[in-house]
């Protein structure tokens, strides 16, 4: 049953192999001084640079790079193909509920761009119409960060066999609170990680356990996560994430034999909040782990629920799963009984656990709900499903299955100001 799951490497191909080669016809073929002509430099190109090139760029996930015409043109049509399937750039919530920020939709006007280069022969056009191309500080998509905090050593991942979670404990060292705006996790070899989860340790913490982080008490909060597909955490403009002068990371670690043996040394850049914080950004879940999924099933359903204690508002949403994952609904459920979708996923996909980030942050009166749920498909119609011959349980390894509704949120009443965070 083990050998039939997706490897960390086998679901990071199947999430980033978005497009497939394929001829194309000659760029002679334009007419030249059309008029309507559609080129890469003037028309392509700044699509490219605004949805694209963050993964389509050398070092990144994606298998090719949309940086220039040259390496753009092999693969114009397989473009045409995913742009107009709408399965690229990938984003998979439900357009009627929600309004979020980084939505990576295309839209249709830039559709219809990309698909009249490609009829019209992929022309190339003057260099003078190509933008500057957007500048990636390397191997970051958030910038340059502040501090970067690796694994104290590589870890060796076996070619085969089960890797437990493992959890290492790098000390910050920081001798005064700092507020980190945004966070990101690298893996060393993304062939072997499936995820990373980041936790910051509270300096007063007392560990009990044989292996530093073993339980949820002394692992801390999230700070920031890392699977396949999922971004940066970046946080609004006058909130951040406080981590304490003298506190700890604790990476967990989830490691996926591949077939060949390798070693990782992943680690996470933190950029630090320069002007004042107003709210201290927190993050809980919606999470049910007591659920037997039967055997079989094409659609067994599992709700989980977080209520309120006082005045919040919700900052962004993640709904994780593995791979019977099928699809997620957050609803918000308000003390006078109303009640709204705030974000639908129909067609949750494991390769690509995107993050959610409201526009404008979503008010929830104490007592309000946040009501999750999810549907697994169990069935020999999941082509993912390792074997739809045994129930399913809770779990960490990816034959097993969670239910989690991440989100990240701040007290409405809180007013840090004029607290002011310093690098």
């Amino acid at each position: 049953m083990r050998k039939a799951i997706l490897t960390s490497a086998a679901a990071a191909f199947l999430a980033i192999v978005c497009f497939i080669a394929m001829p194309i016809g000659d760029a002679s073929d334009t007419k030249k001084g059309s008029k309507d002509a559609v080129t890469f430099n003037k028309d392509v190109a700044p699509i490219f640079y605004a949805n694209c090139v963050q993964c389509h760029r050398a070092g990144e996930i994606a298998p090719m790079s949309l940086m220039t015409y040259k390496e753009a043109r092999p693969w114009a049509r397989s473009i045409r193909e995913k742009v107009t399937t709408r399965e690229m750039p990938p984003w998979h919530a439900d357009p009627r509920h929600g309004a979020f920020s980084n939505d990576r939709r295309l839209a249709q006007k830039d559709v219809d761009t990309i698909l009249a280069w490609v009829e019209q022969g992929t022309p190339e056009g003057s260099p003078k119409d190509l933008p500057p191309a957007p500048k990636f500080a390397e191997g970051w998509n958030i910038g340059k960060p502040d501090a970067v905090f690796y694994l104290p050593q590589e870890f060796t991942v076996p070619a085969e066999g089960v890797v437990e979670y493992k959890y290492f404990t790098v000390p910050t060292k920081f001798t005064e609170d700092k507020w980190v705006q945004a966070a990101e996790i690298r893996p060393g070899d993304r062939r072997l990680v499936h995820h990373i989860i980041v936790n910051v340790q509270d300096p007063n913490t007392k560990e009990s356990g044989p292996e530093a982080g073993g339980n949820q008490a002394e692992r801390g909060f999230k700070l920031a996560g890392f699977a396949p597909g999922e971004q940066p955490k970046v946080f609004p403009p006058g909130t951040a994430k406080l981590v304490k002068a003298g506190s700890n990371l604790i990476f967990q670690m989830h490691y996926t034999p591949n077939g060949e043996a390798g070693k990782d040394r992943s680690y996470i850049g933190l950029i630090f909040a320069t002007g004042p914080i107003q709210k201290k950004v927190l993050t809980a879940t919606a999470t049910n782990a007591r659920f037997v999924i039967p055997a079989g099933d094409p659609n067994y359903e599992v709700r989980s629920s977080w209520t309120a204690k006082e005045d919040v508002e919700i900052v962004d949403l993640m709904p994780h799963m593995h791979v019977r994952g099928k699809d997620f609904i957050y609803t918000a459920v308000y003390p006078d009984g109303r009640s709204e979708v705030v974000l639908s996923v129909p067609k949750y996909d494991f390769n690509w656990q995107l993050l959610y980030r409201l526009k404008q942050p979503l008010f929830l009166p104490k007592g309000s709900r946040l009501d999750c749920v999810a549907h697994f498909d169990n069935s020999t119609g999941n082509k993912y499903n390792p074997d739809p011959t045994t129930e399913v349980r809770w779990g960490p390894q990816t034959w097993e299955e969670m239910m989690i509704g991440w989100f990240d949120y701040t007290l409405a009443n809180q007013h840090l100001l004029p607290q002011a965070a310093s690098k």
